[in-house]
């Protein structure tokens, strides 16, 4: 045994109580405090900063006089090779840090995603479209599995058995994948390519969403069956009913119609301005209404106190799903709600002389063209109260076999102010 070395006996550090250190040798002290905790302690000159420290080695009831020996030997080893051993250990516990930051699931990132988001997002829904939409998809295939190791052929498990039969949800799966992974990549917790990313990606794998969806699941009704549809579901009773012919007549997003309420509606100025908060795109949208828009709004019941237009039988809102089952009573589960949008632009781009910008500004799309759009600052309501018109006229047209939509009729020109 070394000189100066071991000079402490288990006896010894078993009975002395006194606060103080009490040297081993090498480096290696029995420290007891105040209170009579015991410890071991390690004191060198650290060779990358030629100051002295001291190191814990860790308590008595858990490390033994000679453990305590066997640490404090490859503490001085670290030493006599040059290096700090503190150091040394601040970075294994670094590395461990990583790895198991790495090691972080799909779901644990998409939750730790959603939540640093939630304050961001205007709609409180839109959370819980994220929640549900990943849980009922992506949870599945990659839920569990470390965010590190997702990969391409895991996603396209994921995307291509929906792609084409829904593939407006594939597409908003898709997206909100690509940022869970784009967030774990900046945090740390992957890296290289995203998997997930559409152009010069998934893009040269599959089709296009505009050329899946001219035949797939969102087909729309033809412009030349409104009219028979529109027939049918009018001798249908119920709020649910007439909240989907408002919807269609007014060329809305279901969710603005079921969110509508009186105070945003004005019959006398035949209008119907819906609030920035409620529309995707986050700007107020006033809605021309036309004749059958404006009767169908006063022949609807009235729930005494009650602010919402289509209310639910219990009083608020109706639910997301509640125009859906209306089409699904009258069996046409092929259809959505949202598909008669495409329908009205079907109509108004292929039958009308309307501008497109005009037709554009009725849906509250906004206009790709920037510079277009810079110049076109008004909201087009005479216009867009022409061709409303002429969309609700047409809806009441029931056709047969080859008849077709009166087109660039006076009442329907393009004409008037901006």
């Amino acid at each position: 045994m070394a000189k100066g070395i071991e000079k402490l006996s288990a006896l010894k550090v078993a009975k002395e109580t006194k606060p103080g250190y009490y040297g081993d040798g090498g480096g290696l002290w029995l420290q007891i405090s105040k209170s009579g905790a015991k410890s071991w302690v390690f004191r060198f000159k650290s060779p990358v900063t030629g100051k002295a420290r001291e190191m814990g080695l860790g308590p008595l009831d858990t490390f033994s006089l000679a453990e305590a020996r066997v640490r404090a030997k490859g503490a001085r080893q670290i030493v006599d090779a040059g290096r700090d051993p503190i150091q040394e250990r601040e970075a294994e516990k670094q590395r461990f840090r990583a790895t198991v930051a790495k090691a972080l699931t799909f779901d644990q990132c998409a939750t730790a995603y959603i939540e640093a988001q939630r304050a961001g997002w205007k709609n409180p829904k839109h959370a819980k479209q994220w929640e549900s939409t990943l849980a009922t998809y992506a949870s599945p295939v990659i839920g569990s599995l470390p965010i590190a190791d997702v990969d391409m052929p895991l996603i396209l498990k994921i995307i291509e058995p929906i792609w084409k039969v829904k593939n407006e949800t594939a597409s908003r799966l898709r997206g909100r994948i690509e940022s869970v992974l784009d967030w774990a990549t900046v945090r740390g917790y992957r890296s290289g390519d995203n998997p997930a990313r559409w152009k010069g990606h998934l893009d040269t794998l599959l089709p296009a969403p505009g050329k899946v969806r001219k035949g797939g699941h969102h087909a729309a009704l033809p412009y030349t069956g409104i009219g028979a549809f529109m027939a049918e579901l009018r001798r249908r009773e119920g709020i649910a009913a007439r909240a989907l012919e408002f919807a269609i007549l007014t060329a809305c997003r279901s969710g603005e119609v079921r969110g509508a309420t009186w105070a945003e509606i004005d019959l006398q100025a035949r209008t119907w301005t819906i609030p920035a908060a409620r529309m995707k795109a986050g700007k107020e949208h006033r809605v021309p209404l036309s004749d059958k828009a404006v009767k169908l709004l006063e022949e609807l019941p009235m729930m005494a106190g009650g602010e919402i237009v289509f209310f639910a039988p219990r009083g608020g809102a109706l639910s997301d799903m509640s125009l859906t089952a209306v089409l699904r009573r009258m069996e046409r589960g092929d259809l959505t709600a949202h598909g008669f949008r495409s329908t009205f632009r079907d109509w108004a781009g292929e039958t009308t002389a309307f501008p497109r910008e005009v037709i554009e500004h009725a849906m509250a799309h906004q206009l790709k063209d920037k510079a277009e759009a810079a110049y076109q600052r008004g909201d087009l309501l005479a216009k867009r109260a022409r061709l409303m018109q002429a969309w609700g006229d047409h809806c009441a047209i029931v056709q047969t076999g080859a008849a077709a939509t009166p087109i660039n009729q006076p009442r329907f020109a393009a004409g008037g102010d901006k």
